[in-house]
């Protein structure tokens, strides 16, 4: 490929619109430009590094067993409406009819389409375990798109569904496709990827793991272990804490607390720490619109996502009308009625907490020590804090658990029967019994993987590939290009790279070096050949690499040959 004829334009400056590293990138490098918000089109480079990435999940999914399948984007409705799906997945799916009235989806995901397509397939035990996977086009109508690639509204995903008679198989499989993914992260340049305890979520299932790239800019954040290397996104981090010791018995007392609302304004005024207040946090269930009053200590934060698992249902934050009794900044759990249309929650923050503060359920008031054993003996704990920096790991009890941002590039499931019992897939085992198949699933984000990869190796002047994906293996600029020997050299480098395989994109173009270097480093590509009039006079051309690992002259005659040295010790 020569440069002159790449579709595509570079800027220099960084576009305002873009908050991350590789969005400003992809745009300058013309790898990308935006459709419409969270819709993104790929020009050439873009697609070369896309493909690149496809052949390497190819490769390790085939070495897995599986066999490449395609899914339609456009389903009908009638699919997810048997996995209960349809009603269970909010305005992120997009539903629609068509000019026959018929209710359809636009696929986001494709676990019924997966157990549809091999039904009938799999009846007998004999045709188990198996696996397929497809590279397929997706839209999740994002409320919050984001980042350029990272977060998309459309995007292209490669999801493999595999289907066994046994947890046993399943629990191997699940640890063979762990093991692959951590390959397919390194080969793409990304081994610090980590894999971490994840929540299921709408996916369904008892067992999930995320794969995080651990990153500032990144929009999960992770609890981990220092210790003993436990690792879990926060949606599904064990919330634990010292234990507090109990005060001394002190009597429930209420104080005037006039125009405090918060626990900051409650903490200066009295004074108080955090930690020893009680807090209400109020919501409304999703399916009946009963209030949800959930209790815990005044210096976390409540964990969604524990709490709708916990309710079976999602939640919304609740506006209280001014006649419902409640009064925001003065609800406490102490002498609230029990009513039909109201639930109360106790986060175990507060289980044996003696000493605390919390609202006395009138305007301008609150309570001073209330003792949760005393004046709540009935009060059932569970975990619906998210997990705290300082805290307790879960797993081996030490303090110090930190909290970092990531990218999630990859997810697995173990769905268990969650769609094939719903969607009627059965098989005969051997003593010719009906039986539910179980499934795990498997999803990586290629254009999102792209962006992190993008994100991770980039200096302030465009990306560094790794050269599994790059682009381009080496791009060979030619100084001075109306020069006829700087002309006849990169001419005949540009045809013996090309005769020997080598991807090189060739920039002959009659521009300054500077904006030839600055076009060179925005591309990316892992070497960089340059034939230049001064370099010709000593017979040599300048090789150097991308991330400044290599740097050096060549004799004109062997440059093809080094180079090739150059790229086979890089792939080695």
């Amino acid at each position: 490929m020569k440069m002159e004829h790449l579709v595509g334009l570079r800027f220099r400056e960084r576009p305002a619109d873009c908050v991350v590293d590789s969005h400003a990138l992809m745009v300058r490098g013309g790898y990308s430009r935006q459709v419409m918000n969270g819709v993104f089109s790929a020009f050439p480079p873009l697609v070369r590094v896309l493909r690149k990435i496809e052949q390497i999940l190819r490769e390790e999914m085939d070495a897995l067993g599986g066999q490449e399948v395609q899914l339609p984007v456009v389903m009908p409705a009638s699919l997810w409406q048997a996995s209960g799906r349809y009603d269970s997945i909010g305005p992120e799916l997009v539903r629609f009819k068509d000019r026959g009235g018929n209710d359809l989806v636009l696929g986001m995901t494709h676990e019924e389409a997966a157990v549809q397509l091999v039904r009938e397939y799999g009846r007998s035990y004999t045709r188990y375990p198996f696996m397929i996977y497809q590279i397929q086009t997706k839209f999740r109508d994002e409320a919050r798109p984001r980042a350029g690639l990272i977060r998309v509204r459309e995007f292209t995903m490669k999801d493999a569904y595999s289907f066994h008679t046994s947890q046993a198989d399943l629990d191997a499989f699940y640890e063979d496709c762990r093991r692959a993914y951590q390959r397919i992260f390194a080969r793409v340049g990304l081994p610090q990827v980590v894999a971490v305890a994840s929540d299921a979520g709408m996916m369904g299932g008892r067992v999930s793991h995320e794969f995080m790239l651990l990153t500032d800019i990144g929009e999960d954040t992770i609890a981990i272990c220092p210790h003993c290397g436990y690792r879990a996104n926060l949606e599904a981090a064990e919330c634990r804490l010292p234990a507090v010791p109990r005060g001394a018995d002190a009597p429930q007392a209420e104080v005037a607390t006039p125009g405090v609302h918060t626990i900051e304004e409650l903490c200066r005024f009295l004074p108080c720490d955090p930690a020893d207040t009680c807090k209400a946090v109020a919501y409304r269930r999703e399916d009946d619109g009963r209030l949800v009053l959930l209790f815990l200590r005044g210096d976390l934060d409540v964990n969604e996502t524990k709490l709708t698992r916990f309710l079976q249902c999602g939640v919304r934050p609740a506006v209280l009308e001014e006649d419902c009794g409640l009064y925001p900044g003065s609800i406490g759990p102490v002498g609230l009625p029990p009513r039909p249309d109201r639930v109360l929650l106790f986060d175990r923050s507060l289980a044996g907490r003696s000493g605390l503060v919390c609202g006395a359920n009138r305007p301008g008031y609150h309570l001073v020590g209330l003792d949760m054993n005393r004046d709540l003996p009935s009060a059932e704990y569970r975990d619906f804090a998210k997990a705290a920096p300082g805290g307790l790991c879960p797993c081996c009890g030490r303090p110090g658990l930190t909290l970092r941002r990531g990218i999630e590039v990859g997810n697995i499931f173990q769905l268990g029967t969650k769609y094939t019992d719903s969607m009627g897939m059965t098989y005969l085992d051997r003593d010719g019994q009906t039986r539910f198949p179980l499934m795990g699933c498997y999803g990586i984000g290629v254009g999102r993987l792209a962006a992190a990869i993008c994100e991770a190796h980039h200096d302030e002047h465009g990306p560094v590939w790794p050269l599994t994906v790059a682009p381009w293996q080496v791009q060979l600029c030619a100084v001075r290009a109306d020069d006829p020997e700087v002309r006849r050299c990169a001419d005949a480098l540009y045809d013996e790279l090309q005769r020997r395989g080598v991807e090189v994109l060739y920039d002959d173009r009659r521009v300054s070096p500077g904006v030839m270097f600055a076009d060179a480093d925005l591309i990316g590509a892992p070497f960089r050949l340059v034939v230049s009039p001064r370099n010709l006079r000593q017979d040599c051309v300048e090789l150097t690499a991308r991330d400044g690992s290599v740097s050096r002259t060549l004799p004109r005659a062997t440059a093809a040959d080094a180079l090739c040295g150059a790229l086979a010790e890089a792939q080695a």
